[in-house]
């Protein structure tokens, strides 16, 4: 049964929803969590948790839960034509987290929500926000369910952790600036031989595009690939020609079940603001960009653990509006960063040009030798450059 009014309307219960509503309930903070969605999606995009995002997990009781769940990864390696460019280690990183936590967006659901349940809250599935009205005091949230019956809740804020298709965003008006990559991209989880080291991330460039492989928990592996022209669905035999063509050289990749795949075309966008008014924005709803690099469960995930102390202070606290300038005063900055950063990388790795193709990868040959660089790679990576 929905609740008339709380404090907080979290609309859309993915891991950025999750991580608020355990960090409000945390602190006693009235609020609600509606999703359309029945159930957690057995199937997801995003398998990595970086070291800064783990940090901040701590605090919502749930890093050690995920870390027993998911697989460490100590190392990054760049290759071309059987050459290997970088290597770039994460077990100096200045963590408790040295390392990336290869976990799939639907297991951190499932130990997200969890812990929420373990604090008493729920989340309202199977129900679609369908409009938003503003007041001075209060925003107000209709929510439409399985039948069509319409209802409605009160806030004094709603937050927008509904996607890049946020309607909480378009119904408060938010410009949401960027564009498109042409690119298209397809994606595998698969069951295979594999004969490099399985606790590294490999990225491989190739005349034919970019690809990436990743290990995951269970034996399975990611692959992820540029691929102008496939299937919806991506067949074994699909993914094991492109392994052949892109990968390790000899023969040492080998599908042996293909469990999931997938096609996708990313994008690259801003919202104006992330507070509005009564509204605030977080995770996909404020921002999207490339999967280069594993960014944006993570930057979504620190969204919300900030939120939930500035949404508190705003509450108990009467911090109000001058709370919520601060989260977007902090998180702005951090989203446009890691845009123009994924922005970079993704151009860098999808070069046709020959010419352009032979430069990146001297230039990259040559900056792996150095020290610093492989340092401020990593670090870039595991967000522990946002520290301040």
């Amino acid at each position: 049964m929905l609740p008339e009014d709380v404090d907080v309307l979290i609309v859309g219960a993915g891991p950025t929803g999750l991580a608020l509503a355990i960090g409000l309930a945390q602190q006693g903070i009235r609020h609600a969590i509606v999703e359309r969605r029945r159930h957690i999606a057995a199937t997801s995009r995003a398998v990595v948790i970086h070291a800064y995002t783990l940090e901040h997990l701590d605090a919502l009781g749930v890093s050690e839960q995920l870390i027993q769940r998911g697989l460490a990864v100590s190392c990054l390696a760049m290759h071309a034509r059987g050459t290997t460019l970088v290597t770039a280690s994460f077990s100096a990183l200045p963590t408790r987290y040295p390392y990336a936590l290869m976990l799939s967006q639907a297991e951190t659901e499932v130990i997200l929500e969890a812990r929420l349940e373990s604090l008493g809250g729920k989340v309202l599935r199977g129900y679609n926000a369908t409009d938003l009205m503003q007041a001075e005091t209060y925003a107000s949230v209709t929510l439409a369910d399985e039948k069509e019956v319409s209802s409605s809740i009160k806030a004094r804020y709603v937050v927008g952790a509904d996607g890049m298709h946020s309607l909480v965003r378009q119904a408060a008006r938010i410009p949401f600036q960027g564009g498109d990559y042409e690119e298209a991209f397809i994606l595998a989880d698969v069951a295979m031989d594999w004969e490099l080291p399985r606790q590294e991330i490999n990225l491989f460039f190739a005349p034919e595009g970019v690809m990436v492989v990743l290990p995951l928990p269970g034996d399975r592996f990611r692959i992820v690939a540029a691929c102008h022209g496939a299937s919806a669905a991506p067949s074994a035999g699909e993914m094991q020609a492109i392994l052949d063509r892109r990968g390790p050289a000899g023969g040492l990749a080998r599908i042996r079940t293909l469990i999931w795949s997938s096609h996708f075309h990313i994008h690259h966008r801003l919202a104006e603001c992330f507070h509005q008014g009564r509204v605030v924005l977080a995770g996909d709803a404020a921002h999207v960009h490339s999967p280069a690099g594993g960014q944006g469960m993570n930057l979504g995930l620190v969204d919300a653990c900030l939120l939930a102390e500035r949404l508190t202070e705003a509450i108990v606290d009467d911090g109000g509006s001058s709370a919520l300038d601060d989260y977007q005063a902090r998180r702005k900055p951090v989203a446009e960063h890691v845009i123009q950063t994924t922005d970079r990388m993704t151009r860098l790795a999808t070069i046709n040009s020959y010419p352009l193709r032979l430069a990146r990868n001297v230039s990259l040959r040559t900056l792996g030798k150095i020290q610093t660089f492989r340092r401020s790679l990593v670090m870039n990576l595991s967000g522990l450059d946002q520290r301040k």
